[in-house]
C-alpha cells in the first residue's frame, strides 16, 4: 500500500499543535486506520504551514513516532508509516535465533552453571532480612553498602542497589540523558547497552578502542559533541575481553576534565576479571556513575548490581525508579552481602576464574595456530577477526555451530564474530577448525 494524505488533510484531524497532542493524535489515526501502513506523510513544512506552528514542532512529534518505531523515513525520501502499534523491544537481542538440536550455541557469553557460588544458604539468610516485606523505598541495605565500601574502587557519596547491571543502565539512562541528546560509547560495545541507547532515541557517538581501553583521540573527537554521557567498561570489556589500563585511565580522565558529561563505568563482568578494580570517580566525584554487577558471578537470579555516584545523581535516578518498584529485594540485598562476606563464595569465584581464563585460552591458541588473529584476554567471549561476517555466519551454521556477528554490538561496520567460550569445555579445536575456515584464514 502506498497513499499518502496532504498536509489540509492533517491541519482537519489534529486538534492539538502542542509536540505531544501531535504524536499522541496521529498515533490515534494510525491505530484507527485512516493512517494506513505504508501512508507517506506530508513534508515537515508543508504540514507546519497548515496547522500554524514551527517546523520544529513537527519534527519532534515525527520523532517520538519514530522512536516508537511507529513511522519512518526521513529527508528526501519522505516520512511514512511502518506499524501500526508501538510494541517496544531490543532490536538486536531480540533478533537472536532459535538453534535447533545438535547444534553448539556459542551466542550466550553468560556464566557456566556448574561454576556459580551456591545460594542456598545466602537465601536463607535473606529471608531474615532487616525491614522486609516493608513498602518503605530503601536505596540500599546498610549491611550491603558496608560490604560493597569494602571493595570499591573510590569512596563515593551514595550507593544505590539495582535489580542487575543493565537495569541500572537502563534507569539512568531514562533518569539523566533526555530523548534526542547524544551518548560518548565505547566501540564495540555490549548489545543491549546499544538496544537501551537506541530505544532512548540517543544520537550514539562511538568511541574506538584497542587493547588498552577507549581510545583517547577518539574521545576527545567525541567531546567536541558535547555528549551529556560517556558510557565505557573500566575493568574488563565484555566483548573483547580487553582491560583498560592505568595508564589510559588517566588519559581518558585528563580529557574528561572540564567538560560535565557523565561519566558512566559499568563493571559487568566483576571478579570474573583479575585486572584491578579502578575508576575515575576520585577524579570526578560528582559526575562518575560507577556500577557493578553480582550477574556474571554469584548467579543471574540473584538479578542484583549496586551502583554509585553522588548523592545528587543517586537521587535523580532513586526519583525515576519510584515510577516503578522503587527498591531492590531486600531478600536479595542481604543475600548478597552474606555472600560478599563468605570465604567459600570468593574461593568458587576464583575457581570459576581461572576456569574460564583456560577455556578462552585454548579457543585462542587454537586460533592463533590456524592464522587466525583472535587477542588473549579474559571474560566469557572471544572476539575473533573475519573477512566477511555473513559468509563466516554461513559456514559456521554448515558446521552446527551458532555464534553471534560483530555488527551486533557496533553501530559501525564491523569485521568480527563474538563467539562465546565460558561453557567450551571441549571441542575448543573443532570450533577453531570452523572458525579458520570461517575467516578466511
Amino acid at each position: 500500500m502506498d497513499e499518502s494524505r496532504d498536509a489540509t488533510w492533517f491541519a482537519e484531524k489534529l486538534t492539538d499543535r502542542t509536540i505531544r497532542g501531535i504524536a499522541i493524535e496521529t498515533r490515534a489515526l494510525i491505530r484507527a486506520g485512516a493512517l494506513p501502513v505504508g501512508t507517506k506523510l506530508p513534508p515537515i513544512r508543508d504540514l507546519a504551514f497548515a496547522l500554524g506552528i514551527s517546523p520544529a514542532t513537527i519534527s519532534e512529534a515525527w520523532s517520538e513516532l519514530r522512536r516508537q518505531k511507529i513511522i519512518s523515513g526521513r529527508g528526501r525520501n519522505g516520512t511514512w508509516v511502518s506499524g501500526d502499534r508501538f510494541v517496544a523491544k531490543p532490536q538486536r537481542l531480540g533478533s537472536s535465533g532459535n538453534y535447533g538440536e545438535g547444534t553448539l550455541n556459542l551466542t550466550a557469553a553468560v556464566p557456566d552453571v556448574h561454576l556459580l557460588p551456591p545460594l542456598a544458604g545466602a537465601m536463607a539468610y535473606g529471608a531474615s532480612a532487616d525491614n522486609l516485606n516493608s513498602y518503605e523505598r530503601s536505596r540500599i541495605l546498610p549491611e550491603l553498602e558496608e560490604a560493597v565500601r569494602k571493595i570499591w574502587s573510590y569512596e563515593p557519596e551514595a550507593f544505590l542497589a539495582t535489580n542487575g547491571g543493565y537495569n541500572a543502565v537502563y534507569t539512568l539512562v531514562h533518569a539523566l540523558v533526555p530523548p534526542g541528546a547524544s551518548v560518548a560509547l565505547e566501540n564495540p560495545t555490549g548489545m543491549r547497552l546499544l538496544d537501551i541507547l537506541e530505544d532512548r532515541d540517543v544520537r550514539i557517538l562511538p568511541v574506538q578502542c584497542d587493547s588498552e581501553g577507549p581510545l583517547p583521540s577518539s574521545l576527545e573527537a567525541a567531546l567536541k559533541l558535547k555528549p551529556a554521557a560517556f558510557i565505557f567498561q573500566p575493568r574488563l570489556h565484555s566483548v573483547t575481553g580487553q582491560s583498560v589500563s592505568r595508564e589510559r585511565l588517566e588519559d581518558l580522565a585528563r580529557i574528561l576534565r572540564g567538560t560535565d558529561t557523565l561519566i558512566v563505568e559499568d563493571d559487568g563482568v566483576g571478579d570474573i576479571s583479575a585486572a584491578p578494580r579502578h575508576s575515575m570517580g576520585g577524579h570526578f566525584p560528582d559526575r562518575v556513575i560507577h556500577i557493578l554487577s553480582f550477574s556474571k558471578t554469584h548467579g543471574p537470579d540473584l538479578r542484583l548490581a549496586v551502583l554509585s555516584s553522588s548523592r545528587a545523581i543517586v537521587d535523580q535516578i532513586q526519583s525515576y525508579r519510584s515510577f516503578s518498584a522503587g527498591w531492590t529485594s531486600r531478600i536479595l540485598q542481604a543475600g548478597a552481602a552474606w555472600l560478599l562476606r563468605d570465604p567459600a563464595t570468593q574461593a568458587s569465584i576464583d575457581h570459576a576464574r581461572m576456569v574460564y581464563q583456560e577455556r578462552r585460552a585454548n579457543l585462542v591458541n587454537a586460533l592463533q595456530q590456524r592464522g587466525v588473529r583472535a587477542m588473549h584476554g579474559a571474560g566469557l567471549c572471544a572476539w575473533v577477526p573475519v573477512s566477511s561476517e555473513p559468509f563466516a555466519m554461513v559456514t559456521l551454521a554448515a558446521h552446527g555451530i551458532a555464534v553471534h556477528p560483530g555488527a551486533k554490538f557496533s553501530i559501525l561496520p564491523t569485521y568480527y564474530l563474538r563467539v562465546a567460550t565460558a561453557t567450551l569445555s571441549d571441542r575448543y579445536e573443532k570450533v577453531a577448525e570452523s572458525i579458520a575456515l570461517a575467516a578466511g584464514a
